[in-house]
């Protein structure tokens, strides 16, 4: 049949073309195929008023597409606002088939004009006041060859690995962009940065690990800028998917490395965490992530932001893979061993090499993180204990979270204008809003301050090195689920604040800390945080597959 064309955007247009039906079950029943016509007209012309009306009012609305499913009006009406532009398509086939009088079930092909073809699938049902409207709809839009919010470049493969052999064999890794690979550029997530950038001749230690041990480089995955934001938002390439939350943020700064691999794109991505950018990510898609301890993986070839703080890390689907890929990049003389909790308890002979693993929980840490998550941590770790997974863990203080906080970014501050400023303040404009106003306030931080802040920093560290005397800290790893990607940035603030509250003891202590995908908020990943002793990686990955695998 021929292609009727939809409107093209803008307000003083003709109205849509009639729609033939390819093929009819059951008699066709009055206004279906207007209301279909229609709702392709305001779609065409971005019409949020009237496309919010094409779809049923109410919790049981639903709405699915590649990036995951979306419940209730409000949401789909929310997903709907963030979404930018027009569509203008045409219909290729359409097929009705008729359920009952009040019922129908639309399926239709159409054809974008930017190429390709979609699949739409539609529950029509007729309201009391006779209006069809849409109460379930599947989209499956023309595949993307590359979705350029996730990746920057892309191959098959773009790096090969080393060996056709060895524990990575197999593994892809999608390496964020902040890492040398050698033949190519870094971008910073910046495209003036990019575009001023010259390609590195030798690979960074941390790919290479991977490469050596099997693993070939997918491709570069997207960061936020000079990885300067746990939101994972991007004003010049966009905001990946979140395929757990539809329409919430992926979390950044590893933004793409986490989104590939929650897409499954990449079976690794190879990240860094200086305040949580591997932890938010992975508690906001429910994927496994570990940040390693501070210095534990060479950072040469690694673009920094606080050198203090800054570290190498690694997103995964599994707690194998994810072990896999730390095992191949840490040195495995520096690594504390740590006996699973339900393991026998080590012979005295051991004591001193294979301590076993104690717990701890600070409420105030907890108490850091919203309501919901504070149920769900809760109620998460009394299963966990009521399994026999876990000891009750000891209750410590681990002080002033707010001086702690206020320590970290008065050192974050002054290094992420050091390794910077000068490019910075050679290119005004070239940030996004968010990025640049981080970067105005480095630019005035006062040299005593940070010197003073070092000097706290020491006392800080010997005193979580006390306070925790060996014992694996339990947190949530963030302060909340997902937050939509179209909150507002006083939200979206308040919520970094929150989470750098909790994620900052970490960098202070130099501890590794690991998410592990184990809780949910109606139905949004939450992860649980260990942080462990320093050089304490691999055990804590240990540590954690127990606990998921149990819990």
């Amino acid at each position: 049949m021929s292609e009727p064309r939809t409107t093209v955007p803008g307000p003083a247009v003709a109205g849509p073309a009639a729609v033939t039906p390819t093929s009819v079950t059951g008699d066709l029943p009055d206004g279906l195929l207007e209301a279909f016509t229609g709702y392709e007209d305001a779609l065409a012309r971005n019409d949020l008023a009237a496309l919010d009306a094409y779809f049923a009012p109410g919790e049981s609305t639903l709405r699915g597409d590649a990036t995951g499913l979306l419940v209730g009006h409000d949401a789909i009406s929310g997903f709907r606002g963030a979404r930018s532009g027009t569509l203008a398509r045409g219909i290729r086939s359409l097929h009705v088939r008729v359920i009952d009088p009040r019922h129908a079930v639309i399926v239709s092909v159409n054809t974008p004009d930017a190429g390709g073809a979609g699949l739409v699938t539609q529950l029509w049902v007729q309201g009391d006041t006779d209006s069809w409207r849409v109460e379930v709809a599947q989209v499956a839009a023309p595949p993307a060859a590359v979705n350029p919010t996730v990746w920057r470049l892309v191959g098959t493969p773009l790096v090969p690995a080393a060996t056709d052999t060895g524990p990575l064999a197999g593994e892809t890794v999608a390496v964020k962009d902040l890492f040398d690979l050698a033949g190519f550029t870094v971008g910073a997530g910046n495209p003036a940065y990019l575009g001023e950038a010259t390609p590195a001749t030798v690979t960074a230690p941390a790919v290479a690990a991977l490469l050596g041990a099997g693993a070939s480089v997918r491709g570069v995955a997207q960061t936020d800028e000079f990885a300067y934001s746990i939101a994972g938002d991007n004003e010049h390439y966009g905001t990946p998917p979140n395929v757990r939350v539809p329409g919430g943020l992926p979390g950044g700064s590893s933004s793409g490395p986490a989104a590939a691999v929650a897409l499954g794109q990449a079976s690794i991505g190879l990240a860094t965490d200086t305040a949580g950018s591997i932890r938010v990510p992975a508690s906001y898609q429910g994927l496994w992530g570990l940040r390693s301890t501070h210095d534990a993986v060479d950072r040469t070839g690694l673009l920094p932001l606080a050198p203090t703080f800054d570290t190498v890390g690694w997103l995964t689907r599994t707690p194998a893979v994810l072990r896999a890929a730390a095992a191949a990049s840490l040195d495995p003389a520096r690594q504390v061993a740590l006996v699973p909790t339900a393991a026998p308890t080590a012979a005295p002979e051991d004591a001193l090499t294979n301590p076993p693993a104690r717990f701890a929980v600070s409420t105030a840490l907890v108490f850091a993180a919203d309501d919901d998550v504070q149920a769900a941590f809760v109620t998460g770790l009394d299963r966990l204990i009521r399994a026999g997974l876990l000891p009750e863990p000891d209750l410590v203080d681990v002080g002033d979270l707010a001086e702690a906080l206020r320590i970290f970014r008065a050192i974050q501050t002054a290094e992420a204008w050091r390794c910077n400023g000068d490019w910075v303040t050679a290119h005004p404009g070239a940030l996004g809003a968010a990025v640049a106003s981080r970067f105005e306030i480095a630019s005035r931080t006062d040299p005593a301050a940070e010197a003073e802040a070092r000097v706290a920093m020491a006392a800080a560290r010997a005193r979580l090195d006390a306070v925790l005397d060996g014992r694996i800290l339990l947190l949530p790893s963030a302060s909340s689920t997902a937050p939509s990607r179209h909150a507002n940035a006083a939200t979206i603030d308040a919520t970094r604040t929150a989470t750098l509250t909790m994620t900052s003891l970490a960098g202070i202590g130099g501890y590794p800390a690991l998410s592990v995908p184990l809780f949910e908020v109606h139905g949004k990943p939450v992860g649980l945080c260990l942080v462990g002793p320093r050089y304490s990686d691999l055990a804590l990955v240990d540590v954690g597959a127990e606990l998921a695998a149990g819990g």
